[in-house]
């Protein structure tokens, strides 16, 4: 097992991205450059500093096992280029993100959300196993791989499907409709690939453009 956790690939991290600009700004801060007290937990948690344009560094969280971000920079995109960075990071240099205890103000945000994760119901609740139950960082990282699988999955339906446009042609995708799109688009976003599922619905619109 890794030691620190599921360790995403450079295409389901890429996956992620909510647009194209988001994915090329990502890839620009996927390098040891900008990122300082980077590090990573069993758990399935990655932080980092990253050096921006003002005098503090912006201070990025993700949590694996949601996925989930937080982010000191203003972005309103999720997740922004600084968490997208930050996991290209670590799929790329593993000396980079090295094992260590989150500093505080990470470990800040990874408790609100165990205490948020505890607080639902769950199926131990009846038998009083789910009330004040410790996190469980075996548990946490069998979900991230299962949700990285879920991204491969659907990274490789879509690469099939965009095979069979090449084999069939413009023409033949026009006949299909739209509806195979946005059906290939939902399956996108139940692989918790939203970016992928963006681009799906603009490919599907260019059949319908051409004349």
């Amino acid at each position: 097992m890794n030691p620190t956790g599921v360790r995403w690939t450079t295409e389901q991290v890429l996956a992620l991205a909510p647009d194209d600009s988001s994915r090329r700004a990502g890839t620009r801060l996927g390098t040891a450059g900008p990122w300082s007290e980077a590090g990573a937990d069993a758990a399935g948690a990655v932080w980092g500093l990253c050096r921006g344009s003002g005098s503090r560094p912006y201070q990025t969280v993700v949590d694996t096992t949601g996925p989930a971000y937080s982010c000191s920079c203003p972005s309103r995109k999720f997740p922004c280029k600084h968490a997208l960075g930050l996991l290209l990071l670590r799929a790329t240099d593993e000396r980079a993100v090295g094992e260590a205890k989150a500093p505080g103000w990470a470990e800040e945000w990874l408790e609100a959300r165990r205490k948020r994760s505890e607080e639902k119901p769950d199926a131990g609740a009846a038998d009083g196993g789910g009330a004040g139950k410790q996190a469980d960082p075996e548990a946490a990282r069998r979900r991230a791989e299962r949700r990285a699988a879920r991204i491969t999955a659907g990274t490789t339906e879509l690469e099939q499907r965009l095979a069979d446009l090449l084999r069939g042609g413009l023409a033949a995708a026009e006949q299909s409709g739209y509806g195979l799109w946005e059906e290939t688009a939902a399956r996108m976003v139940d692989a918790q690939a939203p970016g992928l599922a963006g681009r799906v619905r603009e490919l599907g619109a260019i059949p319908g453009s051409t004349r």
